[in-house]
């Protein structure tokens, strides 16, 4: 998939979970992701923060990189 449309769909992801108002908007996005994105995704999602993640708002970008860091932890996340 292309990462514009990653970025889209994880922005969008994002943008749902903080406009709920509370304060652990990437706690849920990350579990949002764990549960409906291919693991191919959250892959390509983190190799594209990994080069930089431009596009990405906040929560998103805290997001991914939680998943990332815990992706090194436990390999097959």
């Amino acid at each position: 998939m292309h990462p514009e449309k990653l970025v889209r769909m994880a922005n969008q992801i994002a943008q749902f979970f903080t406009s709920q108002g509370n304060d652990h908007a990437p706690a849920d996005v990350v579990d949002h992701l764990k549960k409906f994105w291919e693991p191919r995704m959250r892959e390509q999602i983190c190799a594209y923060l990994d080069e930089g993640g431009e596009g990405l708002v906040p929560a998103a970008r805290e997001a991914v990189a939680r998943l990332a860091a815990e992706r090194q932890m436990q390999p097959g996340l």
